[in-house]
């Protein structure tokens, strides 16, 4: 198969959609919304992250006694799961493409694995201002209200596993900001390219608008003003974290993160911190906001997404059981 894996690694709100359709536009790469192929497969072999009917960490339990049996153990797995998603990617191609790209922002979940995975592979790391991330994230999925609890996976474990990986495998990557892919376009793109080693077309900057990027998955909230690139966007983000309880939040989550994985991401910490601290802060939402921490600490234990769909199987309580 002549054609090669290209991955965008980010988290979820950092511009992974506006990026997939700029290389969506050359002729040499192809690419669908959002695949996802490679999650569940991956997770067959992790105890922890996932629920199902039959019980799953008894089925990765036999999974991984059936893959000790194999000459090679897991290594066979993992390349056989390799195999397979090329040609999945394969028939996704259109005919003329070197590269099938797979724009999946949980992929941070398991990026360590996709990256030993795809020898071959290319891997674009797309990092973003955490603050406008956070911003972006309760803009755009809860109308500005707090809701971050349902978004932990991503700011934590997935920015730590992205940073750690990309530590690991640097020498194979390629980092991008999202606030040079704004402000010097052309300059990243051809970055890129280059790391691609295709041909840089400078159609691709205009002709991203016309892509139809088949899938329903993706961003569909903020596509819409990428119809022109702008540097507007990169401080929007001080007009969402502007009230006390948001201010403390993303004080501690920068302190968390740290000056070293800020470093590496292209960032500043006391230049972050300090941006934050200057911001006018105003006490809109601040009751909402304290009501919906605490609402959130009972939703991270008490998972009532679960509940409901254990509810809605009432009266036929025999229907009913226990999530693993």
């Amino acid at each position: 198969m002549h054609m090669k894996p290209l991955f965008i690694f980010s988290l979820p709100r950092s511009g992974s959609t506006l990026l997939q359709y700029i290389l969506a536009a050359h002729s040499k790469i192809s690419t669908v919304s959002e695949p996802w192929i490679l999650l569940p497969f991956v997770y067959a072999l992790k105890e922890e992250g996932s629920y199902s009917e039959f019980v799953h960490k008894a089925m990765v339990r036999a999974f991984s006694d059936f893959c000790e049996e194999l000459p090679n153990g897991r290594k066979d797995y993992f390349d056989e799961l390799s195999v397979f998603a090329l040609r999945l990617y394969s028939k996704a191609c259109q005919c003329e493409s070197e590269y099938f790209l797979d724009k999946t922002p949980r992929y941070h979940l398991i990026v360590e694995e996709i990256i030993k995975m795809f020898p071959n592979g290319k891997f674009i790391f797309l990092w973003r201002n955490p603050l406008s991330i956070v911003a972006s994230m309760m803009k755009s999925w809860a109308g500005g209200k707090w809701k971050l609890y349902s978004t932990k996976i991503d700011l934590y474990n997935g920015l730590l596993n992205l940073t750690d990986s990309f530590s690991r495998h640097n020498r194979r990557c390629i980092a991008i900001r999202y606030e040079d892919l704004i402000v010097n376009t052309e300059n990243e793109c051809r970055k890129i390219c280059s790391y691609l080693e295709i041909p840089y077309s400078s159609t691709i900057i205009e002709d991203y608008k016309k892509v139809n990027r088949k899938g329903k998955k993706g961003d569909q909230f903020g596509f819409n003003e990428y119809q022109s690139l702008s540097d507007k966007s990169l401080e929007k983000w001080k007009f969402t974290l502007n009230n006390p309880i948001r201010v403390l939040f993303a004080r501690r989550y920068l302190n968390w993160i740290g000056e070293k994985r800020l470093c590496l991401m292209g960032y500043e910490l006391n230049e972050l911190l300090g941006t934050l601290n200057n911001i006018p802060v105003c006490m809109r939402f601040v009751f909402s906001d304290i009501y919906r921490i605490i609402g959130g600490l009972g939703y991270s234990f008490l998972e009532p997404v679960i509940i409901r769909d254990k509810l809605k199987l009432l009266p036929n309580i025999w229907k009913i059981h226990a999530h693993r």
